[in-house]
């Protein structure tokens, strides 16, 4: 057998491996099957919306809706992309893009639109928190308020934010930032435990900060999440399952995630790693990056 030929099978092997090997890590997994049979799901899906046109969209890892421009969504390529977020509209054809001046993209892993600093705009986060071999000793979220108007080409320069772990570096591919109390929170990804961290929006100003330990929730490989315009219902997604919350009124994020999640319909992607929600709330849209040459869609799930 070929050279070529054993790592092609390898690989197919592995993937075909993959939702197995994940679930072990869970610990729900005793009590959610491996294709989970959606008794508690709100969403009906997936709708296939179309493929991404943009070619330079190749390794999408983070997912947002636009607040300003409705029907716009913001993506991004992780480790060793252009600092670039693109932009498409909800079938997938390209809007224009907007390149983030002064820093580079070590490893973008997740990307938020919410509340900053002026109450009379939103603003695009960028999380650069990847870290697979977990050594960086910082990580960085970029700040930028949304554009007016949209562009083919637009440039940006961002505000940085330097933060650091207060239990040592850890791998991320998760950013949510909370249209309520403003915070910004990032769940890790590797540990067999997930761990939630925050940020408030005041370490913008600091320009460095250490998170806050807030809490462990019980599952692993966290990829991607969003949290309603309205602060109303939470959502994170592994590479198999989906979790969701709603949270009741005068109830902190973390209040919220201490009840058991309610497990959404989700069609396993080649490496889905993005996942927002439609700024009504009604709709969460998934999409994965390109592997084993399948091109990336565009996946809508209605709420019922």
């Amino acid at each position: 057998m070929s050279t070529n030929k054993y790592y092609i099978i390898k690989s197919f092997l592995l993937f075909l491996a993959l939702p197995f090997l994940i679930a072990e890590r869970i610990p729900q997994s005793k009590k959610l099957p491996i294709i989970p049979l959606y008794q508690d799901s709100l969403f009906t899906g997936p709708k296939s919306m179309g493929k991404i046109y943009n070619r330079a969209i190749d390794e999408a890892s983070g997912l947002a809706f636009s607040r300003r421009h409705p029907g716009i969504l913001y993506t991004h390529n992780d480790s060793g992309g252009d600092p670039v977020i693109y932009l498409m509209d909800t079938v997938g054809r390209h809007v224009g893009q907007i390149t983030l001046v002064g820093v580079k993209n070590r490893d973008w892993e997740d990307i938020a639109v919410g509340p900053g600093p002026d109450p009379n705009k939103n603003y695009i986060y960028v999380g650069e928190i990847g870290d697979n071999a977990g050594r960086y000793k910082h990580i960085k979220i970029f700040r930028i308020p949304e554009p007016k108007a949209l562009a083919k080409e637009m440039q940006a320069q961002p505000e940085v934010l330097l933060l650091r772990y207060p239990d040592g570096p850890r791998d991320a591919e998760t950013l949510m930032v909370d249209p309520i109390s403003h915070d910004i929170f990032i769940l890790s990804k590797r540990d067999s435990v997930n761990i939630l961290y925050r940020a408030p929006q005041s370490a913008f100003s600091q320009g460095e900060y250490t998170l806050n330990r807030v809490m462990e929730l019980p599952f692993t490989m966290s990829v991607a999440g969003d949290i309603s315009a309205d602060g109303s219902q939470i959502i994170i997604k592994n590479y198999f399952l989906v979790f969701y919350w709603e949270r009741k009124s005068g109830e902190t994020v973390p209040d919220a995630l201490k009840r058991k999640a309610k497990i959404l319909p989700y069609k396993p992607e080649p490496q889905g790693e993005a996942i927002a929600f439609l700024p009504n709330g009604k709709s969460y849209f998934t999409l994965s990056e390109t592997r084993f040459n399948i091109h990336p869609v565009l996946y809508r799930y209605d709420k019922k």
